[in-house]
């Protein structure tokens, strides 16, 4: 049998990396020591970094502020073909990604981890993804992502690695890894550095437990529309008393959800 060759991809400072199986044919994907690194399990290594190679988080994946390194399911595979799904057991439509298949890629992945580094399953039955999620997962050394096709996964591999499984809404995609991609990138931001300025993580939506205010630029006024007269005064703490009152208005209206939680909070604060 031919062994699989380890393809690579290089991205700024070497911070991006693909591997393969087996562990003996893999070249050690350069490593920034320290480093907050994604590793993605997938069956479409070439779908990353895709828009996490853009903008700022692109800028930062160059700059080694994070890392991200792709692990290819498929040559785990089974026999000359390399199958990595079966017949769902007890029958059914669809297929499921095999125990096995799975068992060898992750702890292939986790083989040199570190530290506080969760492994998560993106699937539409976790716990939707929010934003204290993310600032619990950007204060990790790392996080391992494993991206389901088909009709999932078998669960005996949830339950032996202790999975957690993170949703990205109530709704079924055709697989994890734009899921995983939204998870990086609302992770990878909160990281010190990447955004460049700590206090946009600080103001805006749900870090307070509100929604974020609305926002205007230039010109001041467009098609009959001005900006409110508060934020042209130059008077700050009207501004902020504005931007306050804006933020409970539009969470009450959009999110009562959020709204009665950050009252209990309040609540509790006064007691």
């Amino acid at each position: 049998m031919s062994k699989p060759t380890k393809s690579h991809k290089s991205h700024g400072r070497l911070s991006i990396g693909a591997t393969l199986k087996p562990r003996e044919l893999m070249t050690d994907t350069p490593d920034l020591a320290g480093v907050w690194k994604a590793k993605i399990l997938t069956l479409f290594p070439g779908a990353f970094p895709g828009v996490l190679g853009e903008s700022l988080t692109g800028k930062a994946l160059q700059q080694g502020l994070w890392q991200l390194e792709t692990i290819d399911l498929r040559p785990f595979g089974i026999g000359k073909h390399k199958n990595v799904d079966d017949t769902p057991a007890g029958g059914g439509a669809g297929m499921v990604l095999r125990a096995d298949v799975l068992g060898d890629a992750i702890e292939t992945a986790q083989a040199d981890t570190r530290g506080n580094w969760p492994l998560i399953y993106l699937s539409p039955r976790g716990r939707r993804m929010d934003q204290k999620m993310m600032q619990n997962l950007a204060r990790c050394d790392g996080m391992t992502l494993l991206c389901g096709r088909f009709e999932g996964v078998d669960e005996r591999v949830l339950e032996h690695y202790n999975i957690q499984e993170v949703s990205l809404g109530d709704f079924v995609m055709t697989g994890g890894e734009l899921a995983a991609q939204a998870l990086i990138d609302a992770t990878v931001r909160l990281i010190p550095g990447v955004l460049g300025n700590q206090a946009s993580t600080e103001e805006e939506s749900f870090s307070s437990g509100l929604l974020e205010h609305p926002q205007y630029t230039r010109p001041a006024e467009w098609k009959g529309r001005k900006i409110p007269d508060v934020l042209m005064s130059g008077h700050h703490g009207n501004v902020e008393k504005w931007r306050q009152q804006m933020s409970e208005e539009i969470t009450a209206k959009r999110r009562p959800d959020l709204w009665d939680a950050y009252q209990q909070r309040e609540d509790q604060d006064e007691t």
